[in-house]
């Protein structure tokens, strides 16, 4: 059996199996090429498609920690349409290929963009019955269109729910965050948070999960600017890609 080298050089240079790799080789070459092989993520899209026509399932109350909240809601759009749901499927998808592709396991807490939910309390339970080493809900804003900029949301310590995750999911906002700012240059939104870190604890998605988890609102869809840049796919792709380099950094500690 003859391998033909890509790479040696030479192009076509048919190579017998004693010129092939040590064997010894081989293993270190596979974990460089699935660095994040054995890790297991959950990327949480943020909505869904048909929200908007459900509106009793939505806003049925659930448990969201000491309290509860409606399932969940119809999220926002451009001011041209260009939906919430549509953005944050499209860039879960692409998140979760370029993690695929390093050797994560990444399970997404619904199946498409054509469906109801699920509720907030459900979505923290995908990541938890996964035992995942991360998870992150994908949002984009609804704020004044004089407003701008992304920033993270970590769970603040909410008794008898958060109290495990709280570190964890400090450090993993943080490694998002900054690889965020990094990899799209959309900067710190400038009506909410402090230098795109927000800590809340009034969202059911937060406080029901067990795993480190965070949300990541990418932008103000009411914003000329930020809107442009949703509706664009290589952006959403340099999204992606820094979520991904976010969580990697994370999960490889």
């Amino acid at each position: 059996m003859v391998v033909v080298a890509a790479s040696a050089g030479i192009a076509g240079v048919a190579l017998g199996q004693d010129d092939a790799p040590p064997a010894a080789a081989r293993p270190v070459a596979a974990a460089a090429a699935r660095p994040l092989a054995g890790k297991v993520i959950v990327i949480d899209p943020g909505h869904n498609g048909l929200n908007y026509k459900y509106p009793k399932i939505i806003n049925k109350k659930v448990k969201a920690g000491p309290f509860r909240k409606a399932c969940d809601t119809t999220g926002t759009s451009t001011n041209s349409g260009y939906t919430e749901h549509a953005y944050t499927w499209d860039v879960a998808n692409r998140l979760a290929r370029l993690l695929r592709a390093q050797g994560a396991t990444v399970k997404l807490t619904r199946p498409n963009d054509r469906g109801v939910g699920p509720c907030v309390n459900q979505r923290a339970a995908i990541g938890n019955k996964a035992h995942a080493d991360a998870a992150v809900s994908i949002h984009a804003d609804g704020a004044p269109s004089g407003k701008r900029g992304f920033h993270v949301i970590m769970p603040g310590y909410v008794k008898g729910y958060t109290g495990p995750i709280v570190k964890p999911s400090k450090r993993l906002g943080y490694d998002i965050r900054d690889a965020f700012r990094r990899g799209t240059g959309e900067p710190y939104a400038n009506y909410v948070a402090r230098k795109g870190v927000d800590v809340r604890t009034d969202l059911g998605g937060l406080n029901m999960s067990t795993v480190p988890k965070v949300f990541i609102e990418c932008g103000n869809m009411r914003n000329r600017t930020d809107a442009a840049n949703f509706k664009s796919a290589a952006w959403r792709q340099r999204a992606a890609a820094a979520l991904a380099a976010g969580l990697s950094t994370y999960v490889r500690r």
